[in-house]
């Protein structure tokens, strides 16, 4: 399906992939489609070794504004997908699931609204750097569903605290770029038309970090917040640690930090 999508386009800049959200006249709301397209796209990354940062985007006026109620209303119930037994419910999960399994760092790129399976979008993203005109809901609630979906449960609670979680979740309230930067869901707020420059300098400062590094600084993230004690989480460290120091790489990062110079790595 690479190379043949229609719901999200992927421009290649090198080393880095910049996904964008391609359904501008409906916001971006997700549809059947578009949630096999991001399924394919997020599940290849797992063995893609030339990838190593995603940028996630939406077209036109919003990131995304969640599911397309119109889609969903009119979807022939034999083109269900299975979703492992729970069908759109779970095909949709799971791209969600892929996104933190791939081991390439997700910036979220958040402008207009980001509601339901779109917060889901952003939440389930290692760095969030919103427009100002960014508006974030679990819109979920407000349609007489939990708010608990698409892993906002888990995701949300870890980010903000389980009180402003549970506002949010509760209310289905939206929250607003500054309110996101005070509360630390963003990393920084910019102007609309700057978010784009924004996400180039964290994309610089990754790729100045070995390819392995990097990956083992996302999965070990990954494992430490779910972690069962300190031990449990080191013994992960010690491990990613001891793989890292065994690569070519860091002898080169070592020769760059002491020349003052930025390494030139191989793929590893």
């Amino acid at each position: 399906m690479a190379g043949q999508y229609t719901t999200i386009a992927v421009e290649k800049r090198g080393e880095v992939d910049w996904l964008t959200l391609n359904r501008p006249d409906s916001l971006n709301a997700i549809t059947t489609e578009m949630a096999g397209e991001l399924n394919d796209y997020f599940g290849a990354l797992y063995n893609d070794r030339a990838t190593r940062i995603v940028v996630m985007r939406g077209a036109g006026r919003a990131f995304c504004a969640g599911l397309d109620i119109k889609d969903h209303g009119t979807r022939d119930p034999g083109a269900v997908p299975f979703g492992g037994g729970f069908g759109f419910q779970g095909f949709l999960a799971d791209v969600y699931i892929k996104m933190r399994r791939c081991p390439q760092p997700i910036i979220a790129l958040v402008h207009g609204a980001a509601c339901g399976g779109g917060f889901a979008f952003a939440l389930a993203a290692d760095i969030r750097i919103a427009g100002e005109s960014a508006r974030m809901n679990a819109a979920f609630i407000r349609l007489g569903l939990s708010a608990c979906d698409m892993g906002v449960s888990y995701f949300l609670p870890r980010l903000v605290g389980v009180s402003l979680a549970s506002e949010l979740m509760l209310t289905g309230r939206f929250i607003n770029a500054r309110r996101s930067l005070a509360t630390g869901l963003v990393s920084e707020v910019v102007a609309d038309d700057q978010l784009e420059t924004a996400a180039q300098s964290y994309v610089d400062d990754m790729l100045a970090a070995s390819p392995m590094g990097l990956r083992m600084t996302k999965e070990g993230l990954n494992m430490a917040v779910d972690a069962a004690s300190l031990e449990a989480a080191m013994a992960i460290e010690n491990r990613n640690q001891l793989m890292t120091a065994a690569s070519p790489n860091f002898a080169e990062g070592m020769r760059a930090f002491l020349g003052k110079r930025r390494p030139d790595y191989i793929p590893d």
